[in-house]
């Protein structure tokens, strides 16, 4: 399709610049845009004592679940503040149930020697689905590392299904102590982006204020896109418009979703 040669998009999340190829960079930079990503939340790691003597005792679980890398990178912590290397869980996680939401929080559990499920589940209740589906009710509780801004979706459904989950929050999201000034740079050099991508909805919380002191900027002249559903909820929950949603939480997705509404613009452009 045709796409303009300064069509922008800036993607509201961290890139993994210094640690290889950025998935969504390259995607996006291959399919001939502009791409900028802006790094908007931090985390602070908590309660990883508790989640440490939950991952020494495996037999007392039926597996693991995971709906974010920084749920996975608390496992890790867990094993090298421990004198461990990242791989060291102890061998009783290898043979149970791990289960994850998206590609990437898949990868990262790949990175710990599990083997992950549900890495094409774009939503907490598209996994509670595969979850119910392959875990018996009534057996030993899977074990949740989570943060702790985490939504009711996954616990509520398998609670339904009476599949017992014992939960840790270990991780809790805060502002990037440099957000104002990185997005500033950002629109100083670069300018207004066609697009801007929303990964999370504690993004949209903490970016939205950032945005709006920029005095430059109208989030109603950007088109937003969305990672997901629940993302797209939080953009409309702000009073923003939605301009395009990711079927799956992926760069192929994203990328996809905004390629059809800029298509269906040029279709719309076309026509008047």
């Amino acid at each position: 399709m045709y796409i303009p040669s300064r069509m922008r998009i800036l993607l509201l999340r961290e890139s993994r610049e210094g640690k290889g190829k950025d998935p969504y960079e390259q995607v996006f930079q291959a399919a001939g845009l502009q791409v900028k990503s802006i790094e908007v939340l931090s985390f602070e790691f908590c309660n990883l004592p508790e989640l440490r003597g939950f991952l020494s005792n495996p037999e007392e679980f039926s597996g693991l679940v995971f709906t974010s890398q920084r749920s996975v990178e608390a496992v890790g912590r867990c094993l090298q503040e421990a004198g461990e290397r990242d791989t060291d869980l102890p061998k009783e996680w290898f043979n149970q149930n791990t289960f994850v939401v998206g590609t990437a929080t898949a990868a990262a559990a790949r990175s710990l020697g599990l083997t992950p499920s549900g890495e094409e589940c774009g939503t907490a209740s598209q996994l509670a689905d595969l979850i119910t589906q392959k875990v018996p009710s009534n057996g030993k509780p899977l074990l949740f590392p989570c943060g702790v801004l985490r939504r009711e979706t996954l616990p509520t459904a398998l609670s339904a299904a009476n599949i017992p989950l014992t939960e840790v929050r270990v991780y809790q999201t805060i502002a990037h102590p440099d957000i104002e000034t990185r997005l500033q740079s950002y629109f100083d050099e670069q300018g207004i982006p066609e697009f801007l991508a929303f990964f999370s909805p504690s993004g949209v919380n903490f970016s939205q204020p950032a945005l709006q002191s920029l005095s430059a900027i109208d989030l109603r002249e950007i088109k937003i896109a969305a990672i997901g559903p629940t993302t797209a909820d939080a953009v409309l929950s702000a009073g923003l418009t939605v301009a395009c949603t990711a079927d799956k939480p992926n760069p192929q997705s994203l990328l996809a979703a905004i390629q059809a509404n800029m298509a269906a613009a040029t279709t719309e452009g076309s026509t008047r």
